[in-house]
């Protein structure tokens, strides 16, 4: 019997309606960090046709021009122009900030002071995970699938496919055989926004085969091409045939919406809370990139070869409730020793995270699309710096 197994998951660009939102949140907590380190943000975007709505917890001392920075972030992507639903030239008319300070109640938790030890910003669980799958220790349909999106972006803003539009979307299946090892790359589907372009062509059907034939040679083959796989040549282009209404003309985009785009594309599990907008007192962004961070050292060092790592914390209260570990049995420890040699290794409280993991630099932005994990070595969570000292301290562990 074939015990293979199919698994899918899926990516969006940067001009997906939601990434957008993710972007100017996280853009606007950028800016407020780069003045004050300490500032609470809890910062939600909301965009239309038209119409961008900014709503927001801060407390800080930063003055900010919010409207900058949405506009920035628009330009950045490439929504400047009326015909794609915004008039970002001049106006900023179309903006609405809607600021408040973060409650008083929730601050007493979370503020330190001599007498008391910064807490948690909420309670709430988070996840980590690593597998051996990639060379970022990431599953490999996710990995796949941001890297189709980022070589969109990249086609469109370099000018190789001039007709590309900002909103897009990728989604790849991958075959596992009964070890849970990659096989074969599936399908690969490919959403892409793009000029009308019929005056070029006789009819829709021209115009979908060019699209088609462009998008496989310039962004899939060369993507799929970086993996030693196998895969289906079958691939989905605009699976409706056309794609030249969207980004927000077509859709409502809203912060926090791609939170299994952001994590591990459905590979592990997720606690629910989105990472945009929110400074590092937010245990929802955090622990779990602390979670990642120890789940990827867990598995660089050898001790799994797929590893999740669940952080359970309170409002309030630094200690995190619990702490859980899956090895998926890929491990010769026992999950309880694994748990152990964390609390033995790792400072899991939100302050010492947040200094760990140097948290409260305006480091954000370039992470809302695209992925907040799999980035090898070039932010402080995906660092493999604590792997030495887990295969020194693993020893003292009894193998099962």
């Amino acid at each position: 019997m074939n015990k293979n197994y199919l698994f899918t998951s899926e990516s969006v660009t940067e001009g997906h309606p939601d990434k957008v939102c993710d972007m100017i949140s996280d853009g606007i907590l950028d800016e407020i960090l780069s003045l004050d380190k300490n500032a609470r943000v809890a910062c939600e975007t909301l965009i239309t046709k038209a119409k961008v709505i900014v709503s927001a917890e801060i407390t800080t001392s930063a003055i900010i021009d919010y409207k900058s920075v949405v506009k920035r972030t628009l330009s950045n992507i490439g929504y400047s122009k009326e015909d794609l639903g915004i008039d970002n030239s001049d106006d900023d008319s179309f903006i609405d900030v809607l600021i408040k300070e973060q409650s008083p109640h929730i601050a007493q938790g979370v503020n330190k002071d001599s007498n008391h030890e910064q807490g948690a910003g909420d309670q709430g669980l988070m996840f980590g995970y690593a597998c051996n799958d990639t060379l970022e220790l990431m599953p490999l349909p996710i990995t796949i699938s941001h890297a189709l999106t980022k070589k969109l972006t990249e086609v469109r803003k370099n000018g190789t496919l001039q007709w590309l539009k900002p909103d897009g979307k990728s989604q790849v299946t991958v075959e596992y055989n009964e070890l849970n090892k990659p096989v074969k790359i599936t399908k690969v589907v490919i959403a892409t926004q793009h000029d009308d372009m019929l005056s070029r062509f006789s009819d829709e059907n021209e115009e979908h085969k060019f699209i088609k034939s462009n998008i496989i040679n310039y962004v899939i083959l060369p993507i799929l091409d970086q993996y030693k796989l196998d895969y289906e040549k079958d691939f989905i282009i605009n699976g409706t045939g056309r794609f030249v209404e969207g980004g927000p003309i077509a859709d409502v985009g809203l912060t926090g919406r791609k939170i299994i785009v952001d994590t591990y594309g459905g590979y592990a599990k997720h606690g629910g809370g989105a990472f945009s907008g929110k400074d590092p007192s937010k245990v929802d962004r955090s622990a779990a990139y602390m979670a990642r961070y120890i789940a990827k050292n867990l598995v660089g060092a050898g001790v799994a070869e797929r590893c999740e790592v669940q952080l359970a914390y309170c409002i309030g209260i630094a200690n995190p409730m619990s702490i859980n570990v899956n090895s998926f049995n890929t491990s010769k420890y026992d999950d309880s020793y694994i748990s152990e040699l964390i609390c033995d290794i790792f400072d899991l409280r939100p302050e010492k995270i947040i200094k760990k993991l140097k948290l409260k630099n305006p480091i954000y932005q370039r992470f809302a699309s695209n992925g907040h994990f799999g980035h090898e070595n070039d932010c402080t969570w995906e660092q493999l710096d604590m792997v030495e000292k887990i295969k020194e301290k693993i020893n003292k562990y009894e193998v099962i």
